[in-house]
């Protein structure tokens, strides 16, 4: 399932980084794209949309529906 989410507060690479790291610690064959200039976080995930936002906002970034 593809889930968008719109993602604030991500300012650099090792932002990216974390987050992707994060979301693939929910689902470790999650795909996933980052624009970060658009604050748009695309996840290929069989997780549910909630497990993915949470695990984005346990490292601390702002996630919006």
């Amino acid at each position: 399932m593809n889930q968008t989410f719109t993602v604030t507060g991500m300012t650099c690479g090792h932002c990216e980084k974390a987050v992707v790291q994060a979301l693939r610690q929910v689902d470790p064959q999650a795909q996933v794209s980052i624009d970060r200039t658009q604050n748009r976080v695309q996840v290929e995930s069989t997780q549910s949309r909630e497990a993915l936002a949470k695990a984005i906002a346990e490292e601390g970034y702002a996630v919006a529906a």
